[in-house]
């Protein structure tokens, strides 16, 4: 949920207007990739996370858990190293409802769900509801960590010849995880001595009860007054 709103005219902000993004394309237009582009964008963060300053990886993808993306695969185990050199890595729960995709099922990052999916969803003609990802995971891990609105946001579209228009409201869990990166980014700012550990105990000290289970809510629905308050130290 990052922008400066410069094409709403300041109308229409993200949740951490100023922050800087570096963003990689591993999907093509019709929002479809493969394994290996993944990989590859994962081995580029590796390369030059420093050189940008990276702290905070947003991965709004997820496929269902197979052998080529299960818990041992490759890809969990590269998503995991990125947390290992210590940047935040935020991942949807995806949108399948009584699984976690992966990354998701990652059992270092923080994966994060829909708080508002029980609202009816029309995606083109398509209409589902209680879509967040909800765990655990095969492996016993509890998922996913924490909560975001994921329903009807507006968000940054991509414009091209047939769809010039410079916004769009989507849903699910990948409109979820940009709304606590962006969090994130507030609290970095203010506090940029945190480290991944330290960020993810605090977005758990910080998080609202919303009364649900614990594997749809994981630690409740981000609270971004609470997490930026200094008396949660």
């Amino acid at each position: 949920m990052a922008g400066d709103g410069r094409l709403s005219e300041g109308k229409i902000k993200g949740v951490a207007p100023k922050v800087k993004l570096v963003v990689l394309k591993v999907l093509d237009d019709t929002g479809n990739g493969k394994l290996s582009h993944m990989l590859a964008g994962i081995s580029w963060l590796e390369k030059n996370w420093n050189v940008y300053g990276i702290r905070i990886v947003n991965i709004s993808i997820g496929a269902v858990s197979t052998r080529l993306t299960g818990e041992d695969s490759q890809l969990v185990k590269a998503v995991n190293r990125l947390w290992d050199l210590g940047m935040v890595v935020c991942v949807a729960a995806g949108n399948e409802g009584n699984r976690i995709t992966t990354p998701g099922i990652c059992p270092k990052t923080i994966t994060v769900g829909s708080s508002d999916d029980t609202i009816m969803v029309d995606q083109r003609g398509n209409i589902y509801r209680n879509y967040s990802g909800k765990g655990p995971t095969k492996g016993c891990v509890c998922k996913p960590e924490i909560v975001a609105p994921g329903t009807n946001i507006i968000a940054a579209n991509a414009m091209n010849q047939r769809l010039d228009i410079p916004y769009t409201m989507k849903s699910g869990t990948s409109m979820s995880t940009p709304i606590v990166s962006g969090a994130i980014a507030l609290l970095l700012e203010k506090y940029p001595e945190l480290s991944n550990k330290e960020v993810k105990l605090r977005l758990k000290r910080t998080a609202k009860d919303l009364l649900l289970p614990q594997n749809h809510q994981g630690w409740g629905q981000i609270s971004i007054v609470n997490l930026l308050k200094e008396d949660y130290f």
